[in-house]
């Protein structure tokens, strides 16, 4: 047991959230750092519009297959 304190001590380390913004100011709220994330990115990559990632469209290389009729499932289930 005494193993496992000593072991659990020697590697814990305090995390913090806490983002140095500009000129000595620090953000510590999780809102705040996002927000801050968000225009520091875009004005990096020169994005003038952030889009909802739910919004974005996905293409797969799996072809568009139509759902069968109920003609069709009959006929395959009488086969």
């Amino acid at each position: 047991m005494y193993r496992g304190t000593s072991d659990f001590k020697k590697n814990y380390r305090i995390r913090s959230n806490i983002v140095k913004i500009k000129k000595g100011d620090f953000v510590s709220d999780s809102h705040n750092i996002l927000a801050w994330l968000r225009k520091y990115f875009s004005r990096l990559l020169k994005v003038h519009g952030i889009n909802d990632v739910r919004q974005t469209l996905t293409l797969t290389a799996e072809p568009i297959v139509p759902e069968p009729s109920a003609f069709d499932v009959e006929l395959a289930i009488e086969k």
